[in-house]
C-alpha cells in the first residue's frame, strides 16, 4: 500500500521539471482562464509565473520548503504568505496556498485501509481510505483515494473532521511522458458549490529540464 501511495504522490513530480500549464476557474461570480509557466525541483521548490492574460502577466509565486512568496509586478512588490493565509485561494482558484506547499506524504501522515481492489466487484482501481495520524500536519479528517493498477491516481475525495465531503479531485487524460504515465489534467470541484471547478491542464511537461542556477530565489521572481 505504501508503494501505491508514494506513486500517487509523485505522479506529476520529477527530480526537475519544466511545464506550461493552463488553468480555468469557474465560480458563481466569475469565469477566468490563465496560462502559466512552471519550474520545479522535487517536492520542495516550485516557481510559477503567469504568461496570460496580459493584465496578470509577470505575477509569480515561489515556493521553497513550507514558505510561499508572491510577486506583483504592477507595484513591484514581493509578499510572503503568512501562516494564517495558507488556507486562502491560490490565484483565485479552488486550490489553496496550502495545496501548493503540500509537504505531506500520504504514506507518512495517514493510516491507510484498503477498501477496494482491482478486479473486486468489477473495480479497476485500488480504493484506500486514509485517516490522519496523531499530530500529522494535515487539514483533512479523511481522504479516500482511487489508484489504478498502473499506480496512477484517478480520484480523491476529501472530508472534514465531521466526515462531510469538502471537495473532489480527479486526474484525467493519462499520457506517457518520458517513459512514465502522467495525468495531464486535474479537476478540483468543491462539494458545497455546485457547478464550480478549477481545471489545470499540462500543455507541455519536461522531466529532463535543465534549470538555471538561482531559479528558486526571490530574485528569480522578478525576471
Amino acid at each position: 500500500m505504501e508503494e501505491l501511495l508514494d506513486a500517487a504522490d509523485d505522479v506529476q513530480r520529477g527530480s526537475r521539471s519544466h511545464a506550461t500549464v493552463s488553468m480555468h476557474v469557474k465560480t458563481a461570480s466569475y469565469e477566468r482562464g490563465m496560462k502559466m509557466e512552471s519550474w520545479a525541483e522535487g517536492a520542495d521548490k516550485t516557481l510559477i509565473r503567469i504568461l496570460e492574460p496580459a493584465k496578470d502577466a509577470g505575477v509569480a509565486t515561489l515556493k521553497v520548503d513550507d514558505n510561499i512568496w508572491n510577486y506583483l509586478p504592477k507595484v513591484d512588490r514581493t509578499l510572503k504568505i503568512p501562516a494564517g493565509m495558507m488556507g486562502g485561494s491560490w490565484m483565485g482558484s479552488h486550490f489553496t496556498n496550502d495545496d501548493l506547499v503540500k509537504e505531506s506524504r500520504m504514506a507518512e501522515d495517514y493510516t491507510g485501509t484498503i477498501t477496494g481492489r482491482p478486479g473486486q466487484a468489477g473495480a479497476t482501481s485500488w480504493v484506500i481510505e486514509l485517516v490522519p495520524k496523531p499530530d500529522a500536519p494535515v487539514v483533512w479528517g479523511k481522504v479516500e483515494i482511487h489508484i489504478g493498477a498502473d499506480r496512477v491516481p484517478s480520484l480523491a475525495r476529501y472530508y472534514d473532521e465531521k466526515g462531510v465531503l469538502v471537495r473532489t479531485l480527479t486526474w484525467e487524460d493519462v499520457r506517457v511522458v518520458a517513459g512514465r504515465k502522467v495525468p495531464m489534467r486535474m479537476v478540483l470541484t468543491p462539494a458545497d458549490k455546485p457547478g464550480e471547478y478549477t481545471r489545470i491542464t499540462y500543455e507541455s511537461l519536461d522531466f529532463d529540464a535543465q534549470l538555471p542556477e538561482g531559479t528558486f530565489t526571490l530574485q528569480a521572481l522578478k525576471r
